[in-house]
């Protein structure tokens, strides 16, 4: 799910056998604000995204229970005393204080303070280009919610386990995420290619088969906008997607709250693995669990896996300030066909292209700190599947780097047609005999 909000992906490095993986408005309504704090709206004529926060937190239990106000107690301890500061906030100049007020009381550490605010005020102005009239009040529910589970994760860190399974319940991150993320999508200019390939896929996974999405990586958002541009006509693939995530998202606080709603394979990344070198063990087993986890869970079949073989994100040309999709690994490739050919149910491998950096464009250069300064906006996006490309049976090193080569010249192309829609203003228009333009929300 770099580091998700929004989760996000980065290459595995194990020992032998050597495995490399990677991962690190207008709109269709549904806001949420979770476990049972407030009504689930889900008409846009209905002031879809407002609710109060006085709302959220009636439904809360006092801190004076020991048990979270906004959390889970799966992987957590219950003893914790939770502050209710954002969630009793009524305006933004009462979150802001609140901040300040949680580092004097040293319950807040002062540099992941100083991310909450500049968080907080970046997401109110991208959401206020939406021009939305509610803007300001989904701006201090959306970040009153966040900047509590914030909080809630410094006082007691949720530990992830290898497979990490979306935490629904008592409190829906997955839907925390998916509403936190809805106001930065421009609907109105944002385009799903190839949907009837989607309902192929879902069709498979109802048949017991096993799917890999072989994709490009963009910002910590990425599995947040999958899941809204299929949310209205593939559910399924929206709420069952597994990432194979980065150990970044699972360790940096602002981060941690948008993993935690998505199922997740977590690994540490290739490119930090020596860091700090003592720890490169350590980092080298976890991740031959990881792979472990997933070779169980493809055995079941019904699995759907999103995977970025780049290695992370997607970053512009230092020279033309071009984005295009980072070029793939073929042993990260090779890896994940090995995996689903040996799972003893039927697998397929497609290729996907997302178009989405505007929304939160990563740093320019790979950062070994964690706690990278977010940067919003309000934009369209764009998500497109290609026929899936098969390969089966041993390869040699130079068919595995066609193959390879072949699933990204598909996402590449797809990307192009992504981008001629968006950033070339063609919408509907930009599709090719090769990608079907949709817009289903429509």
């Amino acid at each position: 799910m770099s580091a998700s909000p929004l989760p996000f992906l980065s290459n595995i490095s194990t020992s032998s056998p050597p495995f490399s993986f990677s991962f690190k408005s207008s709109s269709p309504s549904l806001f949420f604000l979770p476990f049972q704090r407030v009504k689930l709206f889900r008409s846009t004529a209905e002031a879809t995204f407002f609710v109060t926060v006085k709302a959220m937190a009636e439904f809360v239990k006092d801190k004076e229970s020991g048990v979270a106000a906004a959390g889970t107690t799966e992987g957590r301890k219950l003893d914790v005393e939770h502050s209710r500061t954002f969630l009793d906030a009524r305006s933004e100049e009462e979150v802001l204080s609140g901040i300040k007020k949680e580092v004097e009381a040293r319950r807040l550490p002062p540099n992941v303070a100083a991310g909450m605010e500049e968080f907080f005020r970046n997401y109110k102005n991208a959401v206020f280009q939406s021009g939305d009239p509610a803007a300001a009040e989904i701006v201090l529910s959306n970040m009153a919610v966040l900047l509590d589970l914030v909080l809630l994760d410094v006082e007691d860190p949720f530990v992830f386990q290898p497979y990490h399974k979306a935490l629904r319940e008592p409190f829906d991150y997955y839907m925390f995420g998916q509403n936190y993320i809805r106001p930065l999508i421009d609907f109105r200019n944002s385009y799903v290619g190839n949907l009837s390939l989607f309902h192929e896929i879902e069709e498979k996974l109802k048949q017991g088969h096993n799917v890999v999405l072989f994709s490009n990586h963009q910002t910590e958002a990425d599995p947040a906008v999958i899941a809204l541009l299929l949310e209205k006509t593939n559910p399924h693939i929206a709420e069952n997607l597994i990432y194979v995530a980065g150990d970044r998202v699972i360790t940096d606080p602002l981060c941690k709250p948008f993993s935690m709603g998505r199922n997740l394979i977590c690994v540490y990344s290739k490119k930090h693995m020596y860091d700090a070198p003592e720890l490169a063990d350590m980092k080298r087993k976890a991740n031959i669990r990881s792979l472990k986890e997933m070779a169980m869970l493809l055995r079941t079949g019904s699995k759907l896996v999103w995977i970025a073989p780049s290695g992370g994100r997607d970053r512009p040309d230092p020279v033309t300030g071009e984005w295009y999709p980072a070029p793939f690994d073929s042993s990260s490739v090779d890896n994940m066909r090995r995996l689903i050919e040996s799972s003893g149910a039927p697998g397929h491998m497609y290729p996907l292209a997302l178009l989405c950096y505007d929304i939160m464009p990563p740093p320019s250069r790979v950062e070994k700190e964690i706690g990278e300064r977010r940067i919003i906006g309000f934009h369209g996006t764009g998500l497109s599947v290609a026929p899936e490309i098969f390969a089966a049976g041993e390869k040699s090193e130079e068919v595995k780097d066609v193959y390879t080569q072949a699933l990204y010249k598909s996402v590449t192309e797809q990307y192009n047609v992504l981008k001629s829609a968006l950033h070339g203003k063609q919408g509907l228009e930009a599709s090719t005999a090769g990608v079907a333009l949709s817009q289903p929300w429509n």
